[in-house]
């Protein structure tokens, strides 16, 4: 294990294993827990907006046995946690009725090592992974996920820089610029407002690792939305340095959120989903704006050799796109659903927490996924490698 991995690991992600962008899928998970507990959505509710997010735990399936590959049977992983019946009803019971093909839900976590493990074990026993951008092109890299089928599994139901080879959309959701507007002398219109610390004084927080902020600090340093990429590793770091005493990190959804409560920053990097809690729990007091707010999605996988074969799973995900299946995810927790399709069946007063909305995206930033996996001509490294290095050393100095 190098150096850089197990730093990595030990200080920004010491419960798993490997780590990407589906630490957000598990944030969502607290998210739905928390309201089911604050009886701001029923049950049920929850049950499908989980089920939806693939989280059942491990050993729960449509037919209470245990999770693994059987005839006549698709296994999908997420995440797990509390989430215990609720993607069976949003995907799996749609996919069984159409299809006559069970789904079984293990919410034991897709972990990229994992995924990799079982295809070079010649032991695999999930069909689809819900994983995200970056294990998607790493997965690839290592030859071990298929290509997606699109052929049945509809492109125009995703936006296009979504539709990657390996994997595709399943939802979308965005970092955002969120602020205090009682402790902030005027609205930030962007991210060279947050780096202004004249007019806009107090502390900021900034995620522990670099994706989703490398861009903020682009467009922070003069970068147009359309030239944040190729990003300039040492000018976004850099970036951050200016303004590193002011700066608290944050390394989960539920940090960043509580350092908006206890008043220790008046803005913020953070997810749209944490930001809305916020807006909710404060009267509307902390708020965001989508401008230059960097959107991302989450991704399916098929596993080589995966046992239902190549077809049944592509047929799950191609279900799984329904806009109406989407939905159940979106009004418990915000996730924007993949489908543009879907953007019009959003009530009215729910459009202004969806990143996919077409006003809402049109301010945004859509991530460049590929170009973390590109090579950073540094030590072999991948730009994802190297910017994680980099911004831990400037956040630790």
């Amino acid at each position: 294990m190098s150096l850089l991995k197990s730093l990595y690991e030990k200080d920004l992600y010491p419960e798993i294993d490997d780590a990407g962008q589906s630490d957000f899928a598990r944030d969502c998970v607290e998210i739905a827990a928390t309201r089911l507990a604050r009886g701001e959505i029923d049950r049920r509710t929850f049950m499908k907006a989980l089920t939806a997010l693939g989280a059942l735990p491990a050993a729960v399936t449509l037919a209470g046995r245990p999770a693994g590959a059987a005839a006549g049977e698709v296994v999908v992983v997420n995440w797990g946690g509390p989430a215990v019946e609720a993607y069976t009803k949003a995907f799996g019971v749609p996919f069984e009725k159409a299809t006559g093909v069970k789904v079984v839900i293990d919410g034991t976590g897709p972990l990229g090592s994992k995924i990799k493990a079982m295809v070079d074990a010649k032991a695999v026993t999930w069909d689809v992974c819900d994983t995200g951008t970056g294990t998607t092109l790493v997965l690839q890299k290592q030859g071990v996920i298929q290509k997606i089928d699109y052929g049945i599994v509809d492109k125009s139901k995703m936006q296009e820089m979504f539709a990657y080879e390996y994997g595709c959309a399943n939802y979308m959701f965005s970092f955002i610029l969120a602020y205090n507007k009682t402790k902030v002398p005027s609205a930030p219109t962007g991210w060279k407002d947050f780096w202004d610390l004249a007019r806009f004084p107090g502390n900021r927080t900034l995620r522990k690792q670099p994706n989703g902020m490398l861009e903020a600090c682009m467009m922070a340093a003069g970068r147009s939305p359309k030239e944040v990429y190729p990003i300039d590793i040492d000018l976004a770091v850099g970036k951050l340095k200016e303004i590193k005493a002011n700066v608290i990190a944050w390394g989960s959804g539920s940090q960043s959120q509580e350092l908006f409560r206890t008043g220790e920053v008046v803005m913020g990097n953070i997810w749209h989903t944490r930001a809305n809690l916020l807006n909710q729990e404060t009267g509307g007091d902390v708020t965001w704006t989508w401008q230059d707010g960097i959107v991302t999605a989450g991704m399916w996988n098929v596993p080589n050799d995966n046992p239902a074969g190549t077809e049944t799973a592509m047929k799950f995900i191609a279900s799984s796109q329904d806009p109406e299946q989407q939905l159940v995810l979106f009004n418990a927790m915000g996730n924007g659903p993949a489908n543009p399709a879907a953007a019009a069946k959003v009530p009215a007063d729910k459009k202004y927490i969806d990143p996919g909305q077409p006003e809402n995206l049109a301010l945004q930033v859509l991530q460049n996924g590929p170009w973390y996996e590109e090579d950073s001509g540094t030590r072999n490294l991948t730009n994802d490698e190297l910017s994680r290095e980099k911004w831990l050393d400037a956040l630790s100095s």
